[in-house]
């Protein structure tokens, strides 16, 4: 049996535990583990696709449907239930077996514990028991009583007188006998029918146990033929996972460079969005003075020409107003009222107070000589370039992973080659072809033995079938040949034959009832309890129950079938669980618990959980330090941008300014005015110079005041010099501030870059180690699954239990319980018929003598 330990060995291989090894868990760096509840969770692993194990399909389908037969099995069934309704005594059979364990000794039932059990015994059996005592009697009776029938009769007694006497109830008690007869007689027949379909359906049955027996020797093939594949097939899928492990290695510049700059970038890229966003500003800033410049000069130009001629008309009109007609009581009045207005003619808005941005622009002019931007991007692509220095800063750790990998193959396989596979799995083959022909060798004898098996069942019942043919011969016989007006001396040939034959049939009953009877009691105490004690027990699996209690099979052993298989009674393995795992089509490795034969952790730490893996990935070192966010010219010209003057520009002066009129009054009210007031003058040269002075003022504000006020030129000039003051004042706002942040946090950045990266990178290479080993975690899990339930399926040996159970239960007793349960039904009738036969062939013999009158006339019955 050493092919069968080694088959067993060998699917240890694979197995895995599902707890991550102790080992793997103590090589993780101590030193820098965050709190485990900030740590960052790693990212999830991608699940691989193994495919699938290639199956094995078994062909032995244990299950059997007796068909219309089914019923009589049922039936017979139901009469055991009734002769044996008394529980399977799976305690008591221990007890039994334990106390007898050294062999059965007369003197040792003696003891009183055995005297119960014996006692106990006989309340179980107590229906068999008065069913054989029935039984018994009956074959021991029925010869003895037949002989003193056969002797009585030849003494002229219990019947033997050939005389009838006379009755007037003749004919009723005639048909009587013949309908109770032939009753018995149809009741004999279908015993008869009953017990043949037994006996045909055993032999039937018979035969197609060598289908049973191929189709499980063909699946115990199949077993070991496809195991190997199966085993090669998991040890090929290692590959799958060292394929996505060594992408990932591949990709380890993408992969943990990507994670080391995602948790960067963070604290990174706002600092240099910020330097991006204040070089953005420098470009508006430009634009903006750019605009205030050219706006200031077309409002200063158009204010200006407004503002000479404004100042031209209200000299003129002063000059007027000093003209020696002014003086005239009646006129002076109104000249003061008009003096006193010429305040108000002038330019509201004096854009030429305001000063200008030249000195600004220059500045900015010149800090835009240096690309901010250009500097900006420098520092991006400098942090951008983490994955590629991951990548090149860890070759050589790549490289010994990738080692290592295959290191991990070649142990997986060369463990794998410890075990003799083909040659053990070829010597079982050969030895299920060897017993394979055995069995075979046995078929003709089987089959000679159930042909005289048929043979003595058939010839059984033909000794009942030829009582039958009697009773329906004399029936017929003694029917058609009976004559109501003949006397029984005068009876005719046929009638007589008749009764003839009816006692034939009695005399044939008395010749073959105990043989009978002798049959169906052997077969009912055989049988009936092997329906009991055997094939009810291994339907409900109480057998396995019996089997596996603890120390019953050997004193020694507490579980006999890891003793008899391992050589380890202690290993909770029962042949109940075994065939339970193997009905469900398990594996074998899950069926034989063969994990408790290998610590397979061990292994695992060794191979796949690897501790020198995570010491590898433990000294990766990443040197970050030559990232550069922000070179020397960006942070001067940050600085410089700060202290270009755009602070000191009176923005509200500029706001001030536009937002005043053109004009100090309305000149067009201010002529409208002006004239009325001129109308109150006599006619005169005041009154027409005061009106010309009226009509320039109109001129001024239709040449000037109103371009300024609806041209787009002067419109736009003045929107645009409001949109880049007030763009320029939110620039200039804390502008300084603004830029010292932003280099606070630039500084910061290249800070944890140069100091605190290695923490980042540390805890990033745990997870990307982590999300590696979560590849072999998968394979491994993956393997023990399908060792559970894919690999070597031990369905053929929970077949060959239920293949058993059909053939010796469903096939054989239960066709021979049917068979006594007819043949005995046939037996108990024979009774009756006995009976019935000798009642009536006394109305069908010729009688010597017959019953005479003193008066001459005669009767009979």
């Amino acid at each position: 049996m050493l092919w069968a330990r080694w088959l067993v060995l060998l699917l240890c291989w694979g197995a895995t535990s599902g707890e991550q090894p102790e080992d793997e868990r103590s090589a993780l760096p101590a030193e820098g583990q965050p709190d485990p509840r900030r740590q960052r969770s790693p990212p999830p692993v991608e699940p691989l696709d193994f495919g699938f194990v290639p199956a094995a399909v078994y062909d032995t389908h244990a299950y059997y449907e007796p068909g219309p037969i089914g019923l009589l099995f049922h039936v017979v069934h139901a009469f055991l239930y009734v002769v044996q309704p008394n529980p399977f005594p799976k305690d008591m059979i221990i007890k039994v077996i334990q106390q007898n364990m050294g062999g059965i000794k007369i003197e040792e039932w003696r003891k009183p514990e055995n005297v119960v059990l014996l006692l106990q015994w006989v309340y179980y059996e107590v229906g068999f028991l008065i069913c054989t005592t029935v039984g018994v009697l009956l074959l021991v009776v029925t010869p003895i009583i037949g002989a003193c029938f056969c002797v009585c009769r030849c003494c002229e007694n219990c019947g033997g007188e050939m005389h009838q006497r006379q009755r007037k109830n003749a004919d009723c008690q005639r048909g009587f006998f013949t309908a109770s007869l032939i009753a018995t007689s149809v009741l004999i027949i279908v015993g008869v029918v009953i017990a043949y379909a037994a006996n045909h359906n055993m032999s039937l049955h018979v035969k197609s146990t060598r289908r049973l027996i191929n189709t499980n020797i063909r699946d115990l093939k199949t077993f070991a033929n496809n195991t190997p594949s199966q085993i090669d097939y998991l040890m090929g899928q290692y590959i799958t996972a060292k394929n996505k492990v060594l992408s990932e290695l591949d990709n380890i510049g993408p992969l943990l460079g990507g994670r080391i700059h995602s948790q960067l970038e963070k604290e990174v890229v706002p600092s240099l969005d910020g330097a991006l966003r204040m070089a953005g500003a420098m470009r508006e800033t430009k634009e903006a003075l750019e605009n205030v410049s050219s706006a200031l000069e077309v409002l200063q130009e158009a204010t200006g020409r407004l503002k000479a001629s404004l100042s031209d008309e209200r000299a003129s009109l002063s000059n007027t107003l000093s003209d020696p007609a002014c003086t005239n009581g009646a006129v002076s009045h109104t000249c003061s009222s008009v003096r006193a207005t010429l305040a108000q003619l002038g330019a509201n808005a004096d854009f030429s107070r305001l000063a200008d941005v030249n000195q600004a622009l220059a500045n900015v002019n010149v800090i835009l000589g240096t690309d901010l931007s250009n500097i900006v991007q420098k520092g991006y692509s400098s942090f951008n370039d983490t994955p590629r220095l991951v990548k090149e800063q860890t070759r050589n750790i790549v490289s010994g992973v990738k080692s290592m990998l295959d290191k991990i193959g070649t142990e997986i396989n060369s463990f794998a080659k410890m075990f003799p596979v083909e040659s053990s799995l070829a010597n079982f083959t050969t030895f299920l072809n060897l017993q394979q022909k055995t069995v075979e060798s046995y078929y003709p004898q089987l089959d000679q033995m159930d042909f005289y098996r048929w043979i003595g069942c058939v010839g059984a019942l033909c000794m009942v079938v030829l009582v039958l043919a009697f009773n329906i011969l004399g029936l017929l016989c003694g029917t058609c040949g009976y004559d109501r007006q003949a006397t029984p001396t005068t009876r005719g040939c046929l009638s007589n034959t008749g009764g003839n034959l009816l006692m034939a049939g009695v005399g044939f009953s008395f010749i073959f009832a105990w043989v009978l009877m002798g049959v169906v009691t052997t077969l009912f105490v055989v049988g009936g309890n092997v329906e009991k004690l055997l094939c009810e027990p291994l339907a409900n699996r109480q057998l396995f129950k019996i089997i596996d209690t603890p120390f019953l099979v050997h004193p020694a052993k507490k579980n006999f079938l890891p003793g008899m298989l391992f050589q380890n009674p202690n290993i909770d393995l029962t042949l109940g669980s075994m065939y339970s795992d193997c009905y469900e089509n398990s594996g074998l490795y899950h069926a034989l618990q063969l994990e408790t034969m290998f610590n397979i952790n061990s292994f695992l730490n060794r191979t796949v959980y690897n501790k020198d893996l995570a010491k590898v990935f433990e000294n990766v070192q990443v040197d970050l330090q030559g990232i550069s966010l922000l070179e020397q010219a960006g942070r001067d010209a940050l600085i410089n941008f700060a202290n270009s003057g755009i602070g000191y520009i009176d923005y509200d002066s500029y706001l001030a300014e536009l937002n005043k009129g053109v004009t100090l009054v309305d000149l067009l009210t201010f002529s409208a005015d002006l004239e009325a007031q001129a109308d109150q003058l006599p006619r005169g040269a005041l009154e027409n110079a005061l009106k010309g002075h009226a009509s320039s003022i109109r001129q001024i504000h239709r040449d000037q005041v109103l371009p300024m006020e609806r041209e787009m030129k002067y419109i736009r000039a003045r929107s645009t010099l409001s949109q880049s003051i007030k763009q320029l004042q939110r620039t200039s706002s804390d502008l300084p501030v603004k830029v010292t942040n932003i280099l606070s946090a630039i500084d910061a950045a290249e800070y944890l870059i140069a100091h605190n990266a290695s923490h980042v990178v540390k805890q990033e290479t745990r997870g990307y180690m982590q999300s590696l080993v979560g590849y072999f975690r998968q394979y491994t899990q993956w393997v023990k699954n399908s060792l559970s339930g894919e690999v070597a399926p031990c369905k053929p040996i929970s077949n060959m239990v239920d293949s058993m159970e059909i053939v010796a239960c469903s096939f054989i007793i239960d066709s021979v319980n049917t068979f006594w349960f007819g043949l005995g039904g046939c037996s108990i009738l024979l009774i009756p018929s006995i009976i019935f036969s000798i009642k009536l062939a006394k109305y069908y013999r010729r009688m010597d003598t017959e019953d005479v009158f003193e008066d001459g006339q005669e009767g009979w019955n």
